[in-house]
């Protein structure tokens, strides 16, 4: 029998890739798909909207109707995901969830409801991405302090958080390779008289323009010499690609919070 996946944000760009990599991937199927209150598709179908023909799933502002599957998968915003993670927690409802943007209180709130349903939430779902943050957390742990870490990133300029999660992410990998807790440690943006820079501290620099889809660099800054490791997506389908590989992993899985790392071995 086809996994049956619920999308939410489904009439979105992400939400309307997901649709497509579902029905294109074997043994899933989009049998739910969600949009906010009020969007102009409500009732359309899904499948005519994402291109690959009618599905017969009409689009819903109902959260409790989509989470009547297998596994969900959200791409939306925070506020919205928190209120999916905890309809989906009361439904016992696996969740993936690829939404950037949330706070540390947010993914606290989602590690609660993931005491009674399994969600694999990560704010980039690709390979590279999550193979990068494995390597950038081992470079971390094997220089010492005296080596600066500053991380660059780039998006298109509809993007409206900074730094990315991704970058975040990146940086919380990097502290936590030196043990240090990154709120501690993280400098999120410079201006003015700032002074010299302090040992230990991860800056950022956030850059937004065009139609980038999301460049990452981790730059390691030592006396005479310097580490830059990077990752650049050309298309977001690699995004929905590793959500569907994320819903196919964490269908049936024991309550939980998982990362991408844990979907694909990456230890």
């Amino acid at each position: 029998m086809a996994l049956a996946v619920g999308v939410f944000g489904s009439t979105g760009r992400m939400g309307r890739m997901v649709t497509r990599a579902v029905t294109e991937a074997d043994g899933m199927t989009v049998n739910k798909a969600a949009d906010r209150a009020g969007s102009a598709h409500l009732g359309a179908d899904i499948g005519d909207l994402a291109g690959v023909g009618s599905l017969g799933v009409s689009v819903t502002d109902d959260v409790d109707a989509v989470l009547g599957v297998d596994v969900a998968i959200d791409f939306t915003l925070p506020e919205a995901t928190l209120v999916h993670a905890a309809r989906a927690a009361a439904s016992g409802t696996p969740l993936v969830i690829g939404t950037t943007g949330l706070t540390n209180a947010q993914e606290a709130t989602l590690a609660e409801h993931a005491k009674t349903t399994a969600i694999v939430y990560a704010p980039n779902m690709s390979l590279g991405v999550n193979l990068l943050l494995a390597v950038v957390e081992q470079v971390s742990a094997a220089l010492d302090e005296a080596w600066d870490i500053e991380i660059v990133e780039m998006h298109h300029n509809r993007k409206v958080d900074a730094p990315s999660g991704t970058a975040l992410g990146l940086g919380r990998a990097a502290a936590k390779g030196r043990g240090r807790a990154f709120d501690d440690v993280a400098v999120l943006s410079r201006e003015g008289m700032t002074g010299p820079r302090e040992q230990g501290q991860i800056g950022f620099a956030t850059l937004r323009g065009g139609d980038v889809i999301g460049d990452h660099t981790v730059i390691f800054a030592g006396a005479g010499e310097r580490v830059e490791i990077g990752h650049k997506a050309s298309g977001r389908d690699v995004f929905a690609a590793g959500a569907v590989r994320a819903a196919r992993w964490v269908a049936g899985r024991t309550p939980g919070l998982y990362t991408m790392r844990d979907v694909l071995g990456i230890t």
